[in-house]
């Protein structure tokens, strides 16, 4: 009788994924569980204490999709996540926008180090139209980025980021790329207009409606009556 083979021994396992890929995954699993609106309710959520009488605070928040960079592409990924938040069937991917900014000699491993340049990437591959702004976020810039964000559209903003994630001022030497996508508004006002919905868990924050922006930087519902009678903060 004829001895039977011994069955084959089992293939080995696969190689662990590389490191950067092992934190890759682990950001975007984090990410995911920030929700929907990116976190932004969590946070105000644990800071309520701070959202005092007789104050009034009014959260306009259109979040933008979550995109993790790989290498330093912040600006890349940034400008990225605006532009989805604009046009979500784009069709743009990454390497495709940090291929053509190697291409027109902006970048060469997917840092902007210049606004000018990531404007003029921004009206090349995407259907929008960019504005450069400087001087900061103060003085005559603040109300024209109040109303830019008040019509749901996003905002790029160049910083040095500090070891805690916070703004600082190093002469450029932590440079980073933030998206904003929304404003917190204190309000000192006696009576909301009746569109606005108070939020069920955090005392004093209230949600506009869902239908409070057109996407062209036009306030839906806009005029004198828009938020009650008062003065911002």
């Amino acid at each position: 009788m004829a001895q039977v083979p011994p069955p084959p021994p089992p293939p080995p396992p696969p190689p662990p994924p590389p490191p950067g890929r092992v934190l890759r995954d682990a950001l975007e699993r984090a990410g995911a569980a920030l929700g929907d609106d990116g976190g932004v309710r969590e946070l105000l959520r644990r800071r309520r204490e701070s959202l005092s009488s007789p104050l009034k605070w009014l959260l306009f928040h259109r979040p933008a999709p979550p995109l993790i960079q790989d290498g330093p592409q912040c600006g890349l990924v940034a400008l990225w996540m605006a532009a989805s938040l604009l046009a979500p069937t784009h069709g743009v991917e990454l390497e495709e926008l940090v291929g053509t900014a190697r291409e027109r000699g902006f970048t060469a491993r997917g840092e902007m180090f210049s606004a000018a340049d990531m404007a003029a990437l921004a009206e090349e591959l995407f259907p929008c139209r960019a504005e450069l702004l400087s001087g900061g976020l103060e003085g005559s810039n603040r109300p024209r980025i109040l109303r830019h964000l008040l019509g749901g559209l996003p905002l790029l903003v160049p910083y040095d980021e500090d070891s805690n994630h916070e703004p600082c001022c190093r002469r450029g030497h932590k440079a980073h790329w933030a998206v904003l996508t929304g404003v917190l508004l204190g309000i000192r006002i006696e009576a909301l207009s009746p569109s606005y919905r108070q939020d069920p868990e955090i005392p004093n924050l209230f949600h506009p409606s869902s239908s409070w922006f057109k996407g062209d930087g036009t306030i839906l519902g806009g005029g004198k009556n828009y938020l009650g009678r008062g003065h911002m903060q």
